[in-house]
């Protein structure tokens, strides 16, 4: 069984948690260590507990407090040869011993874990999206996505839970207070996914077996989590599917998810 929670997702911060029956990891550690402590402690876990720490790509807002809590816990972090290079106020808390390196398409194991790690489209170094899988068990997270590929969807097939990225609401953005490069930039092909592509995306999965979704990464500014939640709902009724086919949450950007079993 798979143990998935939210500690935080959004645009001022991001890290979630994975457990299994031996490993417990943390995908990214984008917030102060003082709230990494306090959102675990309210499901009575330890960052000492943690076995390591797997990176998605070098934006602050994904790895604020990864080389301190990696220097004064002793936990392995994993990332590729790329994000590393673009994280040098990180890298440089880090000891060698716990910098660990991936390659995208190429799995790697951390306990009883395999991570599968595949590219993403968005405007970091190189950054990337996982499949967690224990046994039979498999989730997906996929976030800062500029645009949806066909190699994204392929890899988040065949699970029965997904972290996907709703960034964020096209009107909203274009009539918002944003500068106008910032705006282009979130619109672009690297920039984030929006409610509708979301929707879209996520009834194609329910033709596999996808049983629950948590909708992430939200933008404070340009979304709102009911919008979010209602485009997707709407997205998967144009497709003729049930809405009560799959359970669909949102994650908060402020506070921990309920956990959720695979």
């Amino acid at each position: 069984m798979l143990k998935f929670r939210s500690l935080y997702s959004g645009s001022t911060g991001n890290s979630l948690y994975v457990e299994s029956e031996n490993t417990k990891i943390l995908v990214d550690s984008g917030v102060s260590m003082k709230k990494l402590t306090s959102a675990l402690t309210s499901n009575d876990v330890k960052l000492e507990d943690i076995d390591a720490i797997i990176v998605t790509h070098e934006h602050s807002d994904h790895v604020q407090s990864l080389g301190m809590i990696s220097s004064k816990y002793n936990i392995p972090v994993f990332a590729n040869e790329k994000t590393w290079d673009a994280m040098p106020k990180q890298r440089d808390k880090i000891s060698d011993s716990n910098k660990k390196f991936f390659v995208s398409y190429e799995k790697f194991e951390i306990g009883d874990l395999i991570i599968d790690p595949f590219s993403i489209p968005h405007d970091a170094a190189d950054p990337c999206g996982f499949n967690i899988m224990n046994n039979k068990d498999k989730i997906s997270i996929a976030t800062d996505i500029g645009h949806m590929t066909r190699e994204i969807v392929d890899k988040l097939d065949g699970s029965s839970f997904v972290l996907l990225e709703s960034n964020y609401d096209p009107e909203i953005l274009k009539s918002g207070k944003y500068p106008y490069y910032l705006k282009t930039r979130i619109l672009g092909p690297n920039g984030h996914l929006p409610n509708e592509m979301a929707g879209k995306t996520i009834a194609y999965l329910l033709k596999g077996s996808l049983k629950q979704v948590m909708l992430g990464h939200l933008s404070k500014e340009n979304n709102f989590p009911e919008l979010a939640y209602q485009t997707v709902i709407e997205k998967l009724i144009q497709s003729n599917f049930d809405e009560n086919s799959i359970r669909i949450s949102v994650a908060s950007r402020v506070e921990p998810s309920k956990i959720i079993a695979v």
